[in-house]
């Protein structure tokens, strides 16, 4: 046989193989799909020099492309694709997302019920409806305030309904939720657990708002896969927050990726909120920092506010007083209103 006539031959027999393998595919779509074929049945056909071991990987091999190519062809729930109008989570009364303005304000820790009655009482009367408050604090040294747990979730739920506020606090693990849940309006995943995969599958089972932190370092694929595991559990209700990110800067305590925010807004239907104190570790710049953020399309804001914060057991630094904070809301409400009386330029 000539090589012209080889060449074509093997072209034929191209063709048959990729005609076969989609009948295959068809077949298995189907439901048709039996175990395949064994490698006792394979000894017993003509192989050529392909032993049966390296056939049977081989379709091993096709069949695992072929599912691995009809889950990319399905739209990730978290996309503009699978869902084009924004997710909108409605919480004590509170809407979250679609260019709402929410607010999550309270303590870094949970320390004490006057502490944070003292608190809730000033965020009550500025409309603030979810109270924020460490009960399971994780914390880079073993020898810090590791929060009060149950003990400190129970007092902040006490405060919270109190005056008529949602709560939000950060869960640290599967085992925890269900004793947890009772007290928790929004479930918050950490930095250092937006990987913890079966965390995100455990609160991917329960029917609560989820806010999802991007991890210390995590790119923002990343921080969307991990959204993708709560969702794909069947749970719509996930709230992302921009925290900052690890970068060679010291100005700050992280660096806010304020881009982050209308990438996420784009690519996804979810809320994203900024949490100003984490991504910023300094007072003095929360209010441009917050006004950034609303600016660029923030469904919300998260800031840690304290009673004395030079006695707090947590992140003292950073938590505005109750008189800073007043003077942080008076700015950011007076920058909103000239956002939303803006005229739009022709």
């Amino acid at each position: 046989m000539s090589r012209v006539s080889e060449k074509r031959r093997l072209e034929d027999i191209e063709k048959e193989v990729v005609q076969l393998l989609s009948e295959r595919g068809r077949l298995v779509e189907e439901g048709n799909s039996g175990p395949g074929l064994s490698l006792q049945k394979l000894e017993n056909l003509n192989h050529g020099p392909y032993s049966s071991k390296a056939i049977q990987n081989m379709l091993k091999g096709l069949e695992q492309q072929r599912v691995k190519e009809a889950k990319q062809e399905a739209p990730s729930f978290h996309s503009r694709d699978y869902q084009r109008d924004d997710t909108i989570i409605q919480v004590n009364g509170t809407k979250i997302g679609g260019g709402q303005s929410s607010l999550m304000m309270g303590p870094c820790s949970v320390e004490s019920e006057e502490q944070m009655n003292q608190v809730a009482a000033s965020l009550a009367k500025r409309g603030v409806k979810i109270l924020r408050g460490g009960a399971f604090k994780p914390r880079t040294s073993p020898y810090d305030f590791q929060g009060l747990g149950m003990e400190g979730l129970k007092m902040l739920a006490k405060v919270a309904r109190t005056y008529d506020m949602a709560v939000v606090t950060e869960i640290m693990s599967a085992e925890a939720l269900e004793e947890a849940l009772p007290y928790v309006d929004i479930i918050q995943i950490g930095s250092r657990n937006m990987q913890n995969f079966d965390l995100l599958k455990a609160v991917g089972r329960v029917q609560k708002p989820v806010l999802l932190k991007r991890g210390l370092a995590a790119t923002i694929k990343e921080f969307k896969l991990a959204a993708e595991y709560i969702l794909a559990e069947g749970n719509t209700n996930v709230i992302l927050c921009e925290r900052g990110i690890r970068t060679y800067e010291t100005a700050t305590r992280n660096t806010l990726d304020i881009s982050a925010v209308p990438i996420l807004k784009q690519e996804t239907h979810l809320p994203v909120i900024v949490d100003i104190t984490h991504s910023t570790g300094r007072k003095d710049i929360l209010a441009p920092t917050a006004k950034a953020a609303l600016a660029i399309g923030a469904d919300g804001l998260m800031a840690e506010v304290h009673p004395n914060p030079a006695e707090a057991l947590s992140d003292s630094a950073q938590q505005m007083d109750l008189s800073e904070w007043e003077g942080f809301m008076d700015e950011v409400e007076r920058y909103t209103n000239l956002l939303t009386q803006q005229p739009v330029l022709s």
